[in-house]
């Protein structure tokens, strides 16, 4: 067997367990972007200037800024402000909220796509703009946007790996401390890049299955 190989089988449950780190924190992240771009995403089509402006800053800024940026801003300078967090707590955190502003746009748009006439006729039938907007507009949205959103959490799992550089243990940070043993970095970046590739074709698949169901 080439020594090569046999690193990277001896390292496989390492590098396994490093992949159900990004899954836990990609699943928390997607909870926490889900939620904040859901809000934020009907806050832009707001008509309350105080609802509105809000939400656009929050998506323009987040937006325009580098996800490294953000990490650094959260680990290393929220704690001079009094708020510490521990690495991968910081990472959650970080990766939510970057991920929120994208959600939010992907819930604008799934809102606009669901003809004005549904809301009408839902406050016609007595329902408050809440209600109309819990039960006839958001579900017909959601339907709408899901390959977007399956799209934005592959590609939150992806940019999980930047995480690695404050520290939090996941998939890539597992594969360094392996390199700085072995000294094989082909080898054992390339086991990642397919451990990386199973998970997000499985993604796919998963988001192809729900979106299959939905329109049936």
């Amino acid at each position: 067997m080439p020594e090569w190989l046999k690193v990277v089988l001896d390292n496989l449950p390492a590098l396994l367990k490093g992949a159900v780190s990004t899954l836990q924190l990609t699943s928390l992240s997607v909870l926490i972007g889900l939620a904040i771009g859901t809000f934020v995403g009907m806050g832009r089509l707001s008509r309350h200037r105080a609802f509105r402006y809000p939400a656009s800053i929050y998506v323009e800024f987040i937006r325009g800024t580098p996800l490294l940026v953000q990490l650094f801003l959260v680990y290393f300078g929220l704690p001079e402000l009094g708020l510490r967090f521990d690495r991968f707590t910081a990472a959650v955190v970080t990766l939510g909220i970057n991920s929120g502003a994208y959600v939010a746009e992907i819930v604008r748009a799934g809102i606009q796509s669901v003809p004005r006439g549904q809301y009408e006729a839902a406050r016609s039938l007595g329902m408050t703009h809440g209600q109309a907007m819990l039960y006839v507009i958001l579900p017909q949205a959601f339907r709408n946007i899901l390959p977007a959103l399956g799209n934005e959490f592959i590609a939150l799992t992806k940019e999980s790996s930047l995480a690695t550089v404050i520290g939090t243990v996941e998939l890539m940070r597992s594969a360094q401390y392996i390199v700085s043993r072995t000294f094989l970095s082909f080898p054992v970046y390339g086991g990642v890049a397919l451990i990386y590739f199973l998970i997000t074709f499985t993604l796919s698949r998963l988001v192809r299955f729900a979106e299959s169901r939905l329109r049936v």
